[in-house]
């Protein structure tokens, strides 16, 4: 069973927000690294928490797309799934509160937004994408205000939000299929594939721009710039050229996942440049 809420919470899909938390809290000057640890750990039960919410809700869904997780598969009820989850979102309530007022209101917003995303934003056209992509972004803002300093991290939340809104993008064409039984409204299933496809490209092409403008504004070493160049620009392509080339659900999923864990290149980027 222990496997199976493992399963359920997904918690290595946290491992980006937490590695988030930290580079914001390098880049702001974190005095102390208690709260960023603290505030890193709250993004950790947030994400796992509202995974298994998610998981919850679209049960009908996951029976199409993914049937071997822990809901669709019976290894996990339902009303497990929820006890988990609600004790996951008590547990970072608590822990945000020993950082600061602004992180436990954070934390609330943040918390409400996602159970709201799954519950009814998600089978919206763009407006649930948008959601999710400002959630990741704030854990920049997250990590700033644990260290005490959220200036420096503005700028690396802007390029988040436009990179997490292709990928999400992404995401909807890689779950045409189940979205479309379910008769779940999203940019690929209300405008089709194609358009999908252009509308992530285009954010990926924002979030190149943004991260080159990153260069000069907050006036980071040639070290991001040259992993911005030789790493970051041909994974956006690389991403775009195959995206149109395919329709199937599978490769679609797996350009998505590359795209995520290839941002550690810029989590790397961040850290040179600003030291």
């Amino acid at each position: 069973m222990l496997k199976g809420f493992y399963r359920l919470g997904r918690p290595i899909n946290a491992l980006a927000g937490c590695v988030a938390v930290f580079v914001s809290g390098y880049v702001a000057g974190a005095p102390s690294w208690l709260p960023v640890i603290l505030a890193a750990s709250v993004v950790l039960l947030i994400t796992v928490s509202t995974n298994a919410w998610n998981d919850y809700i679209d049960i009908d869904i996951d029976r199409i797309n993914k049937p071997g997780r822990p809901l669709p598969s019976g290894e996990i009820s339902p009303r497990q799934a929820l006890i988990f989850s609600t004790a996951g979102t008590v547990l970072s309530l608590g822990i945000a509160a020993f950082i600061n007022l602004h992180a436990f209101y954070i934390a609330i917003g943040a918390n409400l937004l996602l159970y709201l995303y799954s519950w009814k934003l998600k089978c919206t056209v763009l407006w649930g994408n948008a959601a999710v992509a400002a959630i990741v972004a704030l854990c920049f803002i997250f990590g700033g205000v644990a260290a005490g300093n959220i200036q420096p991290t503005l700028m690396l939340a802007v390029t988040v939000f436009f990179a997490m809104m292709g990928r999400e993008i992404l995401k909807t064409m890689a779950d045409y299929r189940g979205d479309l039984q379910e008769r779940c409204r999203t940019i690929a299933t209300a405008w089709s594939k194609q358009t999908a496809c252009n509308f992530m490209i285009a954010f990926l092409g924002i979030t190149a721009l943004v991260m080159l403008a990153a260069f000069f504004i907050e006036q980071y070493s040639v070290f991001y710039l040259l992993i911005v160049v030789f790493c970051m620009l041909p994974l956006f392509a690389y991403i775009a050229f195959n995206a149109r080339r395919t329709n199937s659900e599978d490769k679609l999923e797996r350009l998505s996942l590359f795209m995520k864990y290839g941002f550690f290149a810029w989590f790397l980027a961040v850290v040179l440049g600003a030291s």
